[in-house]
């Protein structure tokens, strides 16, 4: 057992704020910042397509080879998962704010998954040409579906009128759904991880004084997510 400083001293070295593809998707941030400032930030020559796959690369330089991994897994997750296309679209959206709609650059969502494991993998493999991704191990245990089921429906209003609603970027209509079909049919750390994307991108407040909040941090906790994966980026205001 650790003193309060050791331990916060221990958290802060370990900043790690989201992984796999819910760590690319927490980039539409970063993405809006700079298209709002264009002269500052010149796209690709690919455009923003090749700006999100620059990101995809950059997992594997951002993270140890444990976490890097992640994103391979994720998107094979849902990729070998019997969820039909418009579901994955719509959590991919809410994700991201609707900052980059597959469909308008002529994808499907797994296309989309597709372009973003081969950019990945492209990475990766400059340090390790024999290197063989292991095959996905989607967390399907019924008690941890269950627990993140009741998370979301804690805030499955505020967070369906926010993804229907938002102030820019597409609509994500019939958001938690397809969350609940993410963590049913193909994984619940990911369908969890993908919740707590959206949950960040629409600000849904989430108040750091009340059960909600403590259910959030507990959940992560039976995960084993980094101290900071979900707390970083809530809306937990209490004044």
């Amino acid at each position: 057992m650790t003193d309060g400083k050791e331990s916060e001293s221990c958290c802060l070295e370990d900043y790690v704020t989201d992984v796999g593809l819910t760590w690319l998707a927490s980039r539409w941030g970063v993405v809006d910042m700079f298209d709002r400032e264009p002269d500052r930030h010149p796209l690709p020559e690919g455009g923003p397509l090749a700006e999100w796959l620059d990101f995809a690369a950059l997992a594997v330089d951002e993270f140890d080879r444990s976490k890097a991994v992640q994103l391979g897994q994720d998107v094979q997750r849902l990729l070998r998962s019997p969820l039909p296309d418009e579901t994955i679209h719509t959590v991919w959206l809410a994700a991201t704010h609707g900052i980059l709609d597959p469909a308008e650059h002529g994808m499907t969502a797994r296309t989309w998954l597709r372009r973003i494991e081969e950019a990945w993998l492209a990475r990766v493999r400059q340090d390790d040409p024999a290197f063989v991704p292991l095959p996905p191990r989607p967390v399907v245990d019924e008690e941890l579906r269950q627990a993140v089921l009741q998370v979301i429906r804690r805030v499955a209003e505020p967070l369906r009128l926010a993804s229907e609603q938002p102030p820019y970027g597409v609509p994500a209509t019939g958001l938690v759904p397809a969350l609940e079909r993410v963590v049913t049919e193909a994984c619940a750390d990911l369908g969890y991880r993908l919740f707590l994307r959206a949950v960040k991108a629409y600000f849904v407040p989430v108040p750091a004084d009340g059960a909600t909040h403590e259910g959030f941090v507990a959940l992560g906790e039976r995960f084993g997510y980094p101290y900071w994966l979900v707390r970083e980026g809530l809306n937990d205001r209490t004044d």
